[in-house]
């Protein structure tokens, strides 16, 4: 049996008054926070104090947003087009902004981290990937034991894809899937076939990839217990070396391609964390183990190991074993992490372009983080990481005392204490077995941002927390 059981019959109540929209805590403060008053300039002055901080390994991520057909479920920055001629131009601008980028990173050009998201990164030829990849490497060279990853949609990506992603030193691969069920798929427009999955994994697998990702979402239309079993099960089969079990995230205020899903077809709140409660049994049983709040993987997984050593990390890519003190985005919507501060590139295809044909940084908002800002970033981080603060580490790394500086901070969490949802001893901070599954909530309890700006705020902003 599982080592962290999750009890399927929590009661509506306790649902009720949790589940809620809330942030996912990728970053600290979070995107909404960003402010179009941190631009161009700032992102340079962050460069050039990155550029002057060591020979520390950058960490790169790649936003490639082109995708032949829309998937009904998905949150992503993406451009829809079956025209794969009129993505050329796009991986041309994408080349000119590693080099402006590269410019201001004079003595720092190792990476550790390669990260190819989308969209669908697999939409371009393989011959257009390859060039893509040869331009990046006449800027930054990877370290010897650098993470490259990509994330496919097995629908689009050939043989040929993983060849040429390999012959190139990717060794890490996400596969999309999402559920395995017919009706389920025909709702959310991507019909996708066990066998093609299985080709797909086989080949990578023979490749020489590692740390393999299947990549699936609890709270789709028309799942429910037995047919979403039946996925996991599936799964399980094609042993992938890592499972990702999101949460649908609706947000048709913000995906309005969202408004052609019938919500009245969603499972409803307590058959949705039935689901989920359902996936974890089933993959901890299969020998799987816990990787953050939505996560699993195979104990000699590095994820697995980098849990049980203490050196989880999490970002915009998600959970990751090789840190690296600043993030480089690159790409429309991208988002960097640089010396302290976050940056956003432009989102619309126009408004990128025409920064980069002015060789300008093509960056549109962001925040510079403040103490404070840094601080309940490193604890939310050991939240949604670890699902535990260690109290006197903080105060040590941070020069604080806990209990003054969190003192709100700590009345907020009473309540979840008190429906054991988590623990307080003084020491640490811990969220309990069913804790786990409201660790956004736990979070939430400590950002300031939430309190003094979101909290009763009923515009849609967030997705649900469960």
């Amino acid at each position: 049996m599982s080592e962290r059981p999750i009890d399927r019959t929590l009661t509506a109540d306790l649902l009720a008054r949790h589940d809620r929209p809330g942030p996912r805590y990728t970053s600290y403060p979070t995107a909404v926070e960003f402010d179009e008053g941190v631009g161009r300039e700032t992102y340079a002055r962050h460069l050039a104090r990155a550029d002057a901080a060591g020979d520390a390994p950058l960490s790169l991520y790649l936003h490639l947003p082109f995708c032949e057909s829309r998937c009904l479920f998905c949150g992503c920055h993406v451009i829809i087009t079956p025209h794969k001629h009129k993505a050329a131009p796009y991986l041309q601008l994408l080349e000119r902004e590693i080099d402006l980028v590269a410019e201001h990173l004079p003595h720092r050009r190792r990476f550790s981290q390669l990260h190819l998201g989308g969209g669908t990164p697999t939409y371009h030829s393989p011959q257009e990937l390859e060039r893509l990849l040869l331009h990046l490497r006449r800027s930054f060279t990877p370290t010897s034991d650098a993470e490259l990853a990509v994330e496919v949609d097995p629908r689009v990506t050939s043989l040929e894809h993983i060849a040429v992603l390999a012959e190139h030193g990717f060794n890490r691969i996400s596969l999309g899937v999402q559920d395995f069920e017919p009706n389920v798929q025909e709702a959310i427009a991507r019909v996708q076939s066990v066998e093609l999955t299985r080709t797909l994994l086989d080949a990578s697998r023979a490749r020489g990839f590692k740390g393999i990702n299947i990549d699936l979402i609890y709270g789709l239309p028309f799942q429910e217990s037995r047919s979403f079993e039946n996925t996991v099960e599936r799964t399980i089969e094609l042993c992938p070396d890592r499972v990702a079990v999101y949460s649908f995230a609706f947000v048709p205020w913000i995906r309005g391609h969202m408004k052609k899903l019938d919500e009245s077809d969603f499972p409803d709140r307590e058959q949705k964390l039935r689901l989920f409660a359902l996936a974890r049994e089933r993959f901890l049983d299969a020998g799987y183990e816990p990787i953050g709040m939505d996560h699993f993987a195979h104990p000699d997984d590095e994820l697995a190991r980098a849990r049980r050593e203490g050196r989880l990390r999490r970002n915009f890519q998600g959970y990751a074993v090789i840190p690296a003190d600043d993030v480089i985005g690159l790409g429309i919507s991208a988002i960097g992490d640089v010396q302290g501060a976050y940056v956003q590139n432009e989102k619309k295809l126009s408004d990128y372009g025409a920064a980069i044909e002015r060789d300008q940084l093509p960056v549109a908002r962001g925040v510079v983080r403040s103490e404070d800002d840094e601080l309940r970033r490193a604890l939310i981080h050991e939240l949604m990481c670890n699902f535990g603060v260690d109290v006197r580490a903080l105060e040590l790394r941070f020069g604080i005392n806990f209990a003054e500086t969190f003192a709100e901070d700590l009345r907020r969490l009473e309540p979840l204490v008190d429906e054991g949802l988590a623990t307080f001893d003084g020491e640490s901070v811990k969220a309990t077995p069913t804790g786990e599954l409201f660790v956004r909530n736990l979070a939430m309890c400590f950002d300031r941002y939430w309190r003094e700006k979101h909290e009763g705020d009923d515009r849609p902003t967030f997705s649900r927390t469960v």
